[in-house]
Protein backbone atom coordinates (compact mmCIF):
# COMPACT_ATOMS: atom_id res chain seq x y z
CA UNK A 1 0.00 0.00 0.00
CA UNK A 2 2.96 2.85 0.84
CA UNK A 3 4.77 1.62 -2.48
CA UNK A 4 1.46 2.39 -4.27
CA UNK A 5 0.83 5.62 -2.70
CA UNK A 6 4.65 6.56 -3.19
CA UNK A 7 4.48 5.61 -7.45
CA UNK A 8 1.41 7.79 -7.27
CA UNK A 9 2.97 10.59 -5.45
CA UNK A 10 6.08 10.53 -7.82
CA UNK A 11 4.07 10.18 -11.06
CA UNK A 12 1.97 13.46 -9.91
CA UNK A 13 5.24 15.28 -8.99
CA UNK A 14 6.44 14.38 -12.71
CA UNK A 15 3.14 15.20 -14.38
CA UNK A 16 3.64 18.61 -12.43
CA UNK A 17 7.18 18.94 -13.73
CA UNK A 18 6.64 18.36 -17.08
CA UNK A 19 3.56 20.70 -17.09
CA UNK A 20 6.14 23.62 -15.46
CA UNK A 21 8.44 22.88 -18.04
CA UNK A 22 6.20 23.01 -21.01
CA UNK A 23 4.86 26.33 -19.82
CA UNK A 24 7.90 27.84 -19.56
CA UNK A 25 9.34 26.71 -22.40
CA UNK A 26 6.19 28.18 -24.61
CA UNK A 27 6.47 31.83 -22.78
CA UNK A 28 10.15 32.10 -23.79
CA UNK A 29 9.25 31.18 -27.13
CA UNK A 30 6.38 33.59 -27.08
CA UNK A 31 8.91 36.15 -25.92
CA UNK A 32 11.06 35.62 -28.93
CA UNK A 33 8.31 35.47 -31.29
CA UNK A 34 6.69 38.71 -29.56
CA UNK A 35 9.86 41.10 -31.12
CA UNK A 36 8.02 44.64 -32.14
CA UNK A 37 8.33 45.37 -35.51
CA UNK A 38 8.09 48.83 -36.47
CA UNK A 39 5.35 49.62 -39.21
CA UNK A 40 7.78 52.10 -40.65
CA UNK A 41 10.89 52.64 -40.38
CA UNK A 42 12.09 55.35 -38.06
CA UNK A 43 14.14 58.13 -39.49
CA UNK A 44 17.66 59.52 -38.62
CA UNK A 45 16.21 62.57 -37.73
CA UNK A 46 13.27 61.17 -35.51
CA UNK A 47 15.83 59.37 -33.53
CA UNK A 48 17.95 62.15 -32.67
CA UNK A 49 14.72 64.07 -30.95
CA UNK A 50 14.30 64.18 -27.34
CA UNK A 51 11.58 65.81 -25.30
CA UNK A 52 12.30 69.27 -23.18
CA UNK A 53 10.13 71.65 -20.96
CA UNK A 54 10.38 75.39 -20.84
CA UNK A 55 9.01 77.46 -18.53
CA UNK A 56 6.74 80.61 -19.61
CA UNK A 57 3.95 82.82 -17.94
CA UNK A 58 0.30 81.44 -18.82
CA UNK A 59 -1.37 84.94 -20.28
CA UNK A 60 -5.09 84.03 -18.68
CA UNK A 61 -3.88 82.72 -15.35
CA UNK A 62 -0.21 84.25 -14.70
CA UNK A 63 0.62 81.43 -13.96
CA UNK A 64 4.35 79.40 -15.21
CA UNK A 65 3.18 76.52 -17.35
CA UNK A 66 5.37 73.93 -19.00
CA UNK A 67 5.60 74.38 -22.75
CA UNK A 68 6.94 70.85 -24.23
CA UNK A 69 9.36 71.30 -27.19
CA UNK A 70 10.50 68.32 -29.20
CA UNK A 71 14.25 69.25 -30.17
CA UNK A 72 16.83 67.77 -32.02
CA UNK A 73 19.63 66.36 -29.03
CA UNK A 74 22.05 68.13 -30.70
CA UNK A 75 20.81 71.61 -29.82
CA UNK A 76 22.28 70.37 -26.14
CA UNK A 77 25.24 68.92 -27.07
CA UNK A 78 27.80 71.09 -25.97
CA UNK A 79 26.02 73.18 -23.14
CA UNK A 80 22.31 72.27 -22.83
CA UNK A 81 21.81 74.51 -19.46
CA UNK A 82 22.90 77.62 -22.13
CA UNK A 83 20.75 76.04 -25.07
CA UNK A 84 17.68 75.70 -22.70
CA UNK A 85 18.20 79.41 -21.09
CA UNK A 86 18.90 80.81 -24.66
CA UNK A 87 15.21 79.10 -25.91
CA UNK A 88 13.62 80.93 -22.78
CA UNK A 89 14.84 84.33 -24.17
CA UNK A 90 13.22 83.97 -27.30
CA UNK A 91 9.98 82.83 -26.13
CA UNK A 92 7.24 80.53 -26.25
CA UNK A 93 5.78 78.84 -29.23
CA UNK A 94 2.80 78.95 -28.04
CA UNK A 95 0.58 81.64 -28.50
CA UNK A 96 -1.13 81.83 -24.61
CA UNK A 97 1.93 82.02 -23.23
CA UNK A 98 4.19 85.01 -22.57
CA UNK A 99 8.06 85.34 -22.11
CA UNK A 100 9.32 86.06 -18.63
CA UNK A 101 13.04 87.32 -19.49
CA UNK A 102 13.44 91.11 -19.82
CA UNK A 103 14.02 91.71 -23.80
CA UNK A 104 17.92 92.49 -24.21
CA UNK A 105 19.14 90.37 -21.75
CA UNK A 106 22.32 87.98 -22.59
CA UNK A 107 23.90 85.39 -21.64
CA UNK A 108 27.47 85.81 -20.49
CA UNK A 109 28.09 82.34 -18.88
CA UNK A 110 26.33 79.00 -17.54
CA UNK A 111 28.44 76.50 -15.69
CA UNK A 112 27.46 73.61 -13.42
CA UNK A 113 29.48 73.85 -10.17
CA UNK A 114 28.18 70.18 -7.91
CA UNK A 115 24.09 70.23 -7.96
CA UNK A 116 24.16 73.74 -8.64
CA UNK A 117 23.90 75.67 -11.45
CA UNK A 118 25.29 79.20 -12.03
CA UNK A 119 23.63 81.48 -14.72
CA UNK A 120 25.69 84.90 -15.58
CA UNK A 121 23.09 87.45 -17.46
CA UNK A 122 23.95 90.79 -18.64
CA UNK A 123 22.44 93.53 -16.56
CA UNK A 124 19.41 94.04 -18.97
CA UNK A 125 18.34 90.80 -16.75
CA UNK A 126 17.93 93.56 -14.16
CA UNK A 127 17.08 96.93 -15.56
CA UNK A 128 14.70 96.09 -18.16
CA UNK A 129 12.63 94.26 -15.92
CA UNK A 130 8.95 95.36 -15.49
CA UNK A 131 9.27 94.80 -11.54
CA UNK A 132 6.81 93.82 -9.33
CA UNK A 133 7.23 90.44 -6.77
CA UNK A 134 4.92 88.38 -8.73
CA UNK A 135 6.42 88.83 -11.96
CA UNK A 136 10.30 88.82 -10.84
CA UNK A 137 9.28 85.58 -8.95
CA UNK A 138 8.00 84.06 -12.40
CA UNK A 139 10.89 85.31 -13.78
CA UNK A 140 13.24 83.87 -11.59
CA UNK A 141 11.35 80.71 -11.69
CA UNK A 142 11.15 80.13 -15.31
CA UNK A 143 14.47 79.70 -15.20
CA UNK A 144 15.21 77.86 -12.08
CA UNK A 145 12.36 74.90 -13.19
CA UNK A 146 13.78 74.74 -16.66
CA UNK A 147 17.13 74.26 -15.77
CA UNK A 148 16.20 71.55 -13.06
CA UNK A 149 14.43 69.51 -15.55
CA UNK A 150 17.92 68.20 -15.52
CA UNK A 151 18.39 65.67 -13.26
CA UNK A 152 22.11 66.69 -12.25
CA UNK A 153 20.58 70.51 -11.59
CA UNK A 154 18.81 70.98 -8.28
CA UNK A 155 19.96 74.70 -7.71
CA UNK A 156 20.27 77.35 -9.48
CA UNK A 157 22.40 80.54 -8.36
CA UNK A 158 22.16 84.27 -10.43
CA UNK A 159 24.50 86.74 -11.30
CA UNK A 160 24.62 89.53 -12.75
CA UNK A 161 27.33 90.37 -15.69
CA UNK A 162 29.79 88.43 -13.08
CA UNK A 163 28.92 90.04 -9.67
CA UNK A 164 27.19 88.38 -6.79
CA UNK A 165 24.31 89.19 -4.27
CA UNK A 166 22.87 91.39 -6.72
CA UNK A 167 19.17 91.31 -7.30
CA UNK A 168 16.11 93.32 -9.07
CA UNK A 169 15.74 97.40 -9.22
CA UNK A 170 12.45 97.35 -6.08
CA UNK A 171 14.67 94.78 -3.79
CA UNK A 172 11.70 92.34 -3.75
CA UNK A 173 13.84 89.46 -5.05
CA UNK A 174 17.56 89.33 -4.28
CA UNK A 175 20.09 86.81 -5.71
CA UNK A 176 21.90 86.03 -2.43
CA UNK A 177 21.38 82.33 -2.14
CA UNK A 178 20.69 79.49 -4.22
CA UNK A 179 17.19 78.87 -5.68
CA UNK A 180 15.08 75.75 -5.11
CA UNK A 181 12.78 73.88 -8.22
CA UNK A 182 9.12 76.39 -6.73
CA UNK A 183 6.35 73.92 -8.57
Amino acid sequence: MKFKRLVIVLVILLIICGIIFFCTRDRQEEVVQGEIIPEEEISEEQERKTMISLYFKDKQTGELTKENRMIDVKVLANNPYKALVEMLIEGPKTENLQGTIPEGTKINDININGECIHVDLSKEFINNHEGGLDNESKTIYSIVNTLTELNEVNFVRIFIDGEENLGFKDGNVNFQENFQRND
